[in-house]
């Protein structure tokens, strides 16, 4: 049978991923997206094998995008038989193994050079065309997601949803990438200048620390030590005059001056009441050290363990609903099992790396770094078992195995030709 059947049945997949991501403001629409798109892969993958007899992912990417997955999908598993809402944790287990498909589609889709070009552009178009739309929020307090709320750009998620300096953050390794490969250091000063801007205004400080990241590890790469150092330097006085030019972002920056040296008051001030959140989060994992209280069930009994003065309790709300931390999440919700998983998991994505080709290491080093900054340990925003970030995180995981177990892992593409 023809050993381009895959290719062919599957060329949609690229775009099936970006219509994902490019919906990530529609609440809900989104995840229908992952979810039909999951289950389409799955019927053609398992017709594909049954009558091709052929593979549609290398061992390699097959292999680590299961490692993955279980090193999620496990710890939800066993914390659900004795969770505090049974329900709430059963449903979440049930419809997480939805992701195991799309994982398989994601890195499918970036297992050739085609695939690989078209999603990576993708993320970053989309990502500059929110970034634009950002400062266009900016410059006329109107987006297309509406009016600026009071202290934060909101830009195209919309005032009740403000994600937008996270997610530019977490895709800002293909933003940069692409403006590397585009038009070298001009387009790469230009593209981080409007985004590092969107990032800022957006007002969160997490934001800030992981497109922080991404600049030093990508400036470097492109314009080494020297003009990136110049770099810091122009975007400093920018900083700069952006403090004293607006008192709402001046606020946020005197916030986390009073983090770093101020009192235990002041620096749970700072951190937006996460200090009560932890301390809430450490005291059930001492309760269920096990398998945690529950996946997704730490809104479940917020109440239950947090101390009589918690400022996320009161007659409109009954707590936070995540650990505002990742390792706090696991152990809290899942236990220590949940963190023997993921730990797993991290050895899986070094070992991979460490044992791929050179070539397969420089496919897989802008998934590779996003990845990194979404996991930071200073990263308090992201709920990593809530379907949104869930989901952008497995995606970045798959994008990673993909391209590490690609079908050009070993030598680029002209060389194979040659």
């Amino acid at each position: 049978m023809n050993s381009s059947a895959p290719d062919s049945l599957f060329r949609w997949a690229p775009y099936w991923v970006l219509a994902f991501v490019a919906l990530w403001p529609t609440v809900g629409v989104a995840e229908a997206v992952m979810s039909l798109g999951a289950v389409f892969g799955f019927v053609l993958m398992l017709w594909q094998k049954i009558s091709y007899r052929s593979t549609w992912l290398s061992r390699e990417a097959w292999l680590m995008t299961l490692a993955f997955f279980l090193a999620y999908w496990l710890p939800e598993f066993f914390s659900a038989f004795d969770a505090i809402n049974v329900k709430r944790a059963w449903r979440e287990v049930l419809l997480d193994l939805r992701y195991l498909p799309f994982l398989w589609l994601i890195a499918l889709s970036v297992s050739n050079e085609k695939g690989r070009n078209l999603i990576f552009s993708g993320l970053a178009v989309i990502s500059l065309f929110w970034a634009l739309d950002g400062m266009m929020q900016v410059l006329t307090g109107f987006s297309l997601g509406g009016a600026m709320t009071k202290d934060r750009l909101s830009g195209i998620f919309g005032s009740d949803n403000l994600k937008l300096g996270l997610v530019l953050a977490a895709l800002s390794p293909f933003t940069l990438d692409w403006a590397r490969k585009r038009g070298g250091a001009w387009l790469w000063c230009g593209v981080a200048f409007l985004v590092g801007t969107v990032i800022l205004w957006a007002g969160a400080r997490a934001a800030w620390v992981m497109f922080g990241i991404v600049l030093l590890v990508s400036g470097w790469r492109v314009m080494g030590k020297r003009r990136l150092l110049i770099f810091l330097l122009a975007s400093s006085l920018i900083l700069l005059l952006s403090y004293f030019a607006s008192p709402e972002l001046r606020a946020r920056f005197e916030r986390t001056e009073s983090a770093l040296v101020g009192q235990t008051s002041d620096i749970d001030h700072a951190l937006s009441g996460r200090i009560s959140i932890w301390k809430t989060a450490l005291k059930m994992t001492a309760d269920h050290p096990v398998n945690g209280v529950g996946v997704r069930n730490f809104r479940d009994v917020y109440r239950q363990y947090a101390e009589a003065d918690d400022p996320f309790i009161d007659d409109k709300q009954q707590g936070a609903f995540h650990a505002h931390h990742w390792l706090l999440e696991v152990l809290s919700e899942t236990g220590v099992i949940g963190l023997i998983c993921w730990l797993i998991g991290f050895y899986a994505m070094w070992r991979a790396w460490r044992w791929s080709p050179p070539h397969a290491r420089e496919l897989a080093f802008v998934p590779m770094l996003a990845c990194v900054v979404v996991l930071f340990p200073l990263n308090t925003h992201l709920a990593f078992y809530a379907s949104f970030w869930g989901g952008c995180w497995l995606m970045l995981l798959a994008l990673y195995a993909g391209c590490l177990g690609a079908k050009d892992r070993f030598h680029p593409p002209s060389v194979q030709a040659a």
